[in-house]
């Protein structure tokens, strides 16, 4: 793709990983940031996300709310000791309102999801999406090849994967009933091998100057890996990358399917449902570093 990606992003904020992908999105020379949906979408997240957008200069983004006025906070810690005291705000309105929206006035929109797909359940079925990018859903032994197999995963069919059991009817809703012309999941198998750890930090150490989101990444994992020196698994960075090249994956065609609580994915053409069955560790980190193209 030559030119930028126009992208809206779903998102949360229990962990780092979120809010590392919004920095990492509004700074991308190769994305176009459009929107952001946060579930439950808090005043305490809404703050969080405008705080951000406001810092790199992304206020007219429009960002949306699955629950407005939710009221637990649903921010972790880490996002204060990080950002420093930060406000509460409001969104400018219900999240599907906002994808609807935007969905509208972009076309050709990527929709990013890293958190349970609550903002998706009013949406309207029949507008077309033109792709979903989701960190979600698990690749068995059925589909991936033993030798890209990791150990945690090994002989598993199914496994129970946080975002799609967060919303399981909106999530089959999004897999069988909307109108998405390629749906592409980061499997929960492949998403586990990525961590942030020191020597990724080191790779981050050289680059941090070429982007104020980058530097604001590092300065953020830096301080995570200060308390958790085995790293963070990098579930949604690596989602982001695969929406802006999908080639440091490699997929299968699939069909998903729930079984208990449980998802799992069965080989079969014709569905434009591809799911991760390995990644290329250099790849994405040439990707998420790479801002001078």
């Amino acid at each position: 793709m030559n030119n930028p990606i126009n992208i809206l992003f779903d998102m949360e904020t229990g962990d780092p990983d979120d809010v590392v992908t919004l920095c990492f999105l509004m700074s991308h020379p190769k994305v176009k940031l459009r929107a952001v949906t946060v579930t439950p979408g808090s005043n305490a997240q809404i703050g969080i996300v405008r705080h951000l957008l406001k810092r790199m200069n992304f206020e007219h983004i429009p960002v949306g709310s699955w629950k407005i006025g939710y009221e637990k906070r649903c921010v972790s810690g880490f996002h204060y000791q990080w950002l420093g005291e930060i406000a509460d705000s409001s969104p400018d309105d219900e999240g599907y309102k906002i994808i609807h929206q935007t969905l509208i006035q972009y076309p050709d929109l990527t929709i990013l999801t890293g958190a349970p797909l609550k903002n998706f359940g009013q949406l309207d079925e029949t507008i077309p999406i033109k792709r979903w990018v989701a960190q979600g859903g698990f690749a068995g032994d059925n589909v991936v090849p033993v030798e890209n197999r990791l150990p945690k995963f090994d002989g598993k069919i199914v496994c129970p994967t946080y975002n799609f059991n967060g919303a399981p009817n909106e999530a089959q809703k999004m897999l069988f009933e909307c109108d998405i012309e390629e749906r592409y999941l980061v499997s929960k198998n492949v998403c586990h091998g990525m961590v942030y750890d020191a020597e990724f930090e080191q790779k981050m150490e050289a680059v941090k100057h070429k982007s104020e989101g980058l530097n604001l990444i590092y300065q953020g994992m830096h301080q995570y890996l200060l308390n958790h020196p085995l790293g963070k698994k990098f579930h949604d960075p690596l989602a982001a990358c695969v929406a802006i090249d999908k080639n440091i994956c490699e997929f299968r065609e699939v069909e998903i399917y729930r079984q208990k609580g449980q998802w799992g994915a069965n080989l079969k053409e014709g569905t434009n449902t591809f799911i991760t069955v390995s990644v290329d560790t250099k790849k994405f980190i040439n990707v998420f570093t790479d801002f001078q193209n």
